[in-house]
């Protein structure tokens, strides 16, 4: 009989013991689910959180990004507002390295976007050459300047050019000018644009005869006409526009949600409807 009672006194304590260590268990469980529960709340609140993106850009990227990119974006991503500042790319390179807090560069020339990944001012594994461009002469739509050739930009009196020390259209104008042997001959009448927008006003408006722009620019008013796209071998490289997230965003998720948007064939269809290229 004590020996009966002596096993069942062990079986109990041993059901016990396992009736509390299922418990514990279950409880620990139970705090593993509550953890991931609250992670993923948290990130939702976060996702809902309204957040505003600056997105400085080249002034040749305005008309796709205002009428288009940004409202198409924001539709569908309707926690996040995005800002944009236009200028040329080397005025947005200087904002940059002096604080300006934007979130995501998109410049008109792999020049100024490489001097900021050295500077480590861009997450350098961010970077996307996303479009190429072409450079174009233009005069006013009802110009009756007698121009065929890239090389008669050298027949107008006035001529408008982006200024070639931070405008990269400016700079690629210098290239293929001294290319073609006819920089000076062009400078010695030029007025230096401080981006490629006033360039392309200026002879949209008259007060240029012919000016340098992008085709993407010509393209966006009826006020100009093109004359003739530089001439292949004027250029050593391609006119490239490189996107990219600034190394001191504190929206990087964003921020990166809209440079996923730029490269997506939704977005490339609206850059190709304003006479990009998509590049290869």
């Amino acid at each position: 009989m004590k020996k009966f009672q002596k096993v069942g006194s062990v079986v109990l304590v041993s059901l016990l013991m396992s009736v509390l260590v299922l418990g514990c268990g279950q409880k620990k469980d139970a705090n593993v689910d509550d953890d991931k529960k609250e992670e993923v709340e948290q990130s939702e609140k976060e996702e809902r959180e309204p957040v505003t993106i600056l997105v400085a850009a080249a002034a040749s990227l305005e008309y796709s990004f205002e009428d288009e990119l940004i409202p198409m974006f924001e539709k569908n991503n309707p926690n996040i507002k995005v800002e944009g500042t236009y200028d040329s790319s080397g005025k947005l390179q200087t904002q940059i390295e002096e604080g300006i807090e934007a979130d995501v560069f998109f410049s008109a020339a792999t020049k100024q976007m490489n001097a900021l990944k050295e500077e480590n001012l861009i997450d350098s594994d961010s970077v996307v050459e996303l479009l190429e461009n072409k450079v174009v002469l233009i005069t006013a739509a009802k110009s009756d300047q007698e121009m065929d050739e890239f090389t008669d930009i050298t027949k107008a009196k006035t001529i408008a050019i982006g200024d070639p020390e931070s405008v990269p259209a400016g700079q690629y104008a210098k290239e293929i000018l001294s290319n073609l042997g006819i920089w000076e001959d062009t400078l010695a009448k030029a007025s230096l644009g401080t981006n490629v927008t006033e360039v392309l006003n200026w002879v949209a408006e008259g007060s240029a005869d012919a000016g340098i722009v992008y085709a993407t620019d010509a393209a966006t008013t009826d006020q100009v006409k093109v004359i003739a796209q530089a001439p292949e071998d004027s250029l050593d490289k391609k006119v490239i526009y490189p996107v990219g997230i600034i190394a001191n965003s504190q929206k990087k998720e964003a921020a990166e949600k809209f440079v996923d948007f730029l490269k997506s064939k939704e977005a490339t269809a609206v850059f190709e409807k304003y006479g990009f290229v998509k590049n290869k």
